[in-house]
């Protein structure tokens, strides 16, 4: 089902600036989907530099996104509007981290390279010291400190902990709750389950016959027969 948000998106084109009633506006504007005490933060990363931040419907294959200036345009980033608050939060700092390592050492470093780690560590330490996060959050994101992960779910660990806080819908299981060779839905085929291998499951698309690598935590909808 297509989820529309009452706020679409959010530009800001122009944000050069330390005004403390446009950061006042932006941490409003972001407040219902951020946990509580974090939208000041969050609104003060929009100051230094242009960007155009845009809370979009959900994507199966990705949570945000960020694009680079270009010809003109500002930075972009996108962030999917059906997150609980904590996924949002560490989503966004995931994407700006992007725009600072970009800014500060160039288009040629790798996507997640050390670069973007050192800028995205850099984002993650205020929002563990501000101790306003749930106990089990802040663990996992210190624990993601030590191996920092390209995304939240490449990191198994966050992503657990993260989705104790979505809203639960009896249909949805994850991957790895059921049963070897139950057949399931996701994005709108139907695969069989199959042997782990490492973090994912080999898994057979049912029309097509070919395999596929599955995250052991995709959030699936099974045919129990």
């Amino acid at each position: 089902m297509l989820i529309l948000f009452k706020k679409i998106f959010f530009v800001f084109l122009k944000c050069m600036t330390t005004n403390i009633e446009k950061r006042d506006r932006l941490a409003m504007q972001l407040e219902e989907y951020l946990p509580e005490g974090f939208s000041i933060m969050v609104a003060d990363l929009f100051l230094p530099i242009p960007v155009k931040f845009k809370i979009v419907n959900p994507r199966n294959t990705k949570l945000g996104d960020y694009r680079p200036a270009h010809n003109g345009q500002p930075h972009k980033i996108t962030v999917n509007g059906n997150l609980n608050k904590y996924s949002f939060l560490i989503t966004t700092l995931h994407e700006f981290a992007h725009l600072h390592a970009h800014v500060a050492f160039g288009r040629t470093i790798q996507p997640h390279g050390e670069e973007w780690k050192v800028c995205y560590r850099k984002l993650l330490l205020p929002v563990i010291d501000s101790k306003l996060l749930p106990k089990d959050v802040e663990n996992a994101l210190v624990n993601s400190l030590v191996n920092t992960k390209a995304a939240s779910c490449s990191d198994i660990q966050l992503s657990r902990v993260l989705k104790n806080y979505d809203e639960q819908q009896d249909d949805i299981y994850l991957l790895e709750n059921i049963p070897y060779k139950t057949k399931f839905i996701l994005n709108g085929k139907t695969f069989i389950k199959g042997e782990l291998r490492r973090k994912r499951f080999i898994c057979e698309d049912v029309s097509s016959k070919k395999k596929y690598l599955v995250y052991a935590i995709a959030e699936v909808i099974p045919i129990f027969e």
